[in-house]
């Protein structure tokens, strides 16, 4: 599910100056609208997210989730607009069905910036898959793909607010990006295209404009891939939880400096 960048442009709105003095804009907002995600007929989640890519994000997020092992697990994909948002719905196989069907029994509060509850304390702290042994990256491989980004972005060129995910070659070329106004989401987008394209993450890197949380860590490695690099800051657990696994972890990338936070 391809589509054109839906966006409202509202005719009121007003910038405000510091001498007083005002003018008209015309800026579209980034759209945002509730997504349900609906696995096997079991209600799953509800995330706010911008409604394109959506077979891709139905897709992805079941990987990154642990809901489903592989690509082939996850099928009958089906999209359907609603007047309340979005139900993405999908089949996941018997090979997964009691991992879903267990997530659903158990889940406890969860928000967008974390999780509550002690089982989902415990699920924090197991050990992620390790990350495959890896060459180092070429800094130069960074900054290649730091400057090819914004020509892959054309949500946030349109309306300054959306994040990005790109998989990116050893040699900096972007090979696919997508773009949500959640940051997990564009990451679970981009999982699930890459999936459903037939492509693996571990000949490339995985670059990420948002700040680099345990989640955004987890997701990469579920994902499969062995490095990841972000152009905001690293949390004290997204470091701890990369260098456990093994993953490789550069932060705060700009155009002339990259933080290496963790070595793979």
């Amino acid at each position: 599910m391809r589509t054109i960048l839906a966006t409202t442009t509202p005719a009121d709105l007003v910038a405000l100056r510091p001498d007083g003095s005002s003018r008209p804009v015309a800026r579209p907002f980034a759209p945002e609208v509730p997504v349900a995600l609906e696995y096997n007929g079991l209600s799953y989640a509800v995330m706010m997210a911008s409604p394109f890519d959506l077979d891709d994000f139905i897709t992805g997020f079941a990987l990154t989730e642990g809901l489903a092992a592989q690509p082939g697990d996850v099928t009958d994909i089906d999209i359907v607009e609603t007047d309340l948002g979005w139900i993405a719905r999908a089949t996941i196989t018997s090979l997964a069905l009691e991992k879903l069907e267990e997530r659903v029994r158990t889940r406890v509060a969860e928000s967008s910036c974390g999780l509550c509850g002690i089982d989902n304390l415990e699920a924090v702290s197991r050990a992620l898959p390790p990350v495959a042994a890896h060459e180092a990256l070429a800094p130069a491989a960074i900054f290649a793909a730091l400057d090819a980004l914004r020509a892959h972005q054309p949500g946030n060129r349109a309306t300054g607010g959306m994040h990005a995910a790109a998989f990116v070659a050893q040699d900096g070329t972007i090979l696919m990006a997508r773009e949500d106004v959640g940051r997990h989401n564009a990451l679970d987008k981009l999982v699930g295209a890459m999936a459903r394209a037939g492509q693996t993450m571990d000949a490339g890197f995985v670059l990420s404009t948002a700040r680099c949380s345990y989640e955004i860590v987890e997701k990469t490695v579920r994902a499969g891939a062995h490095t990841l690099v972000t152009i905001s800051v690293s949390t004290s657990m997204a470091a701890a939880r990369a260098e456990a696994a093994g993953l490789s972890l550069y932060a705060l990338a700009r155009p002339d400096e990259v933080l290496r936070v963790t070595a793979g």
